[in-house]
């Protein structure tokens, strides 16, 4: 089965079409940009400026998809593969309970982070997560690594941050690092890039490359941001045979249904969970509780107990969003605990009263008590 070997089409791809066969499907092909109301797809032999598919889901760059004529004999996309991993966020707007899917078939999910500009830890680590959950392999790449006044000290701190993640430094300048991260991306594998603006992702991707794919643009010396030169998801083919997909600089990353890249990003939180005394335990004041024992001799950080409160609030919050079942279910416990208290309360104070009218009788014996 021939298909677009440049944009990471191998003989795993072709055994992917061979499991899932569609009426009129007549060739492979994968999407290489997805524009407002049109999808750039690579077949075997050329590019295709193709409408979006009439029925079904809406593909993402990266998908593979199945290419075919539509009713009127014009080439069309007439079906999208299942995705083998996905990259997704919450939608920017926040009372959205909806995931926008960055990019698809991604085998490593590349977080820039530049040597130029204060490390967000929190932004890290809730990148890492989402990388985690989709399926691929999160890879950190530090960018800028030419200023060496500066770069050691960040390099320490990610290796700290990204417990378990491979960290990779690089000087697209000077061309250092590069072939360490094509090492990582399997033969035909897609790499994508995360990273704010002015993070030096493009000025990367020129180098990957080895020839001029994106426009540079100046960052501002006050606050190390920079404007937004890519502004589209693309593939991009790679000598060797590998792809790259950019990504436009990501302001925000809200996490979507991400408990199995919690698991990896946290998972020496959950081995302490199983120390504590309390299996209900809620990590706050109760004794025996191992979190807060971590805490206080040094062995966790609060920082990174309160950034797991946090995105652990954040899903939490997106899944009564997104649930209306749950949503319900949350309304109706914390109205039936308000109800319990009420109760409790009034009870406590009936009992007072009987107790004190027991304790007037003067005879010592305790009161038959009415029921109530």
């Amino acid at each position: 089965m021939a298909g677009p070997v440049h944009y990471g089409f191998t003989a795993r791809t072709a055994a992917l079409f061979d499991a899932h066969p569609m009426p009129g499907g007549e060739e492979p092909g994968r999407v290489v940009r997805v524009d407002r109301n049109r999808v750039l797809v690579a077949a075997a032999a050329e590019l295709w400026h193709l409408p979006y598919p009439a029925r079904g889901e809406v593909p993402a760059t990266g998908d593979w998809v199945w290419l075919g004529a539509n009713a009127a004999g014009e080439p069309a996309v007439i079906g999208v593969l299942p995705r083998e991993s996905a990259l997704s966020r919450k939608r920017a707007f926040e009372a959205s309970s909806e995931s926008q899917v960055l990019g698809a078939n991604v085998d490593v999910v590349g977080v820039v982070v530049p040597v130029d500009r204060p490390l967000t830890h929190n932004r890290l680590e809730r990148t890492l997560v989402a990388a985690w959950d989709s399926g691929a392999t999160p890879l950190v790449i530090i960018t800028k690594a030419d200023l060496a006044d500066i770069a050691d000290d960040v390099v320490g701190k990610v290796i700290l941050q990204a417990a378990g993640v491979a960290v990779v430094t690089t000087s697209a300048e000077q061309g250092d690092g590069l072939d360490e991260v094509l090492a990582h991306v399997p033969a035909g594998g897609t790499l994508v890039l995360l990273g704010p603006s002015g993070a030096g992702k493009s000025t990367l991707i020129n180098a990957l490359a080895g020839h001029h794919v994106q426009d540079v643009g100046p960052v501002r010396s006050g606050d190390g941001k920079g404007r937004h030169t890519t502004t589209a998801r693309e593939l991009v083919p790679l000598p060797g045979g590998a792809v790259l997909m950019d990504t436009p600089g990501v302001r925000g990353f809200g996490l979507f249904d991400a408990d199995d890249g919690m698991d990896e990003m946290f998972g020496d939180l959950e081995g302490l969970f199983g120390r504590c005394r309390f299996a209900d335990c809620a990590h706050d004041r109760e004794p025996g509780c191992a979190v807060q024992a971590a805490l206080a001799d040094g062995a966790l950080e609060m920082r990174r107990w309160e950034s797991y409160l946090k995105l652990q609030r954040e899903l939490a919050a997106l899944n009564r969003r997104h649930d209306a079942a749950a949503r319900r279910a949350y309304q109706r416990e914390w109205h039936q605990k308000v109800v319990v208290a009420g109760k409790s309360q009034r009870a406590a104070e009936r009992y007072g009263q009987e107790m004190a009218r027991d304790r007037a009788g003067g005879d010592g014996k305790r009161g038959k008590r009415k029921r109530s």
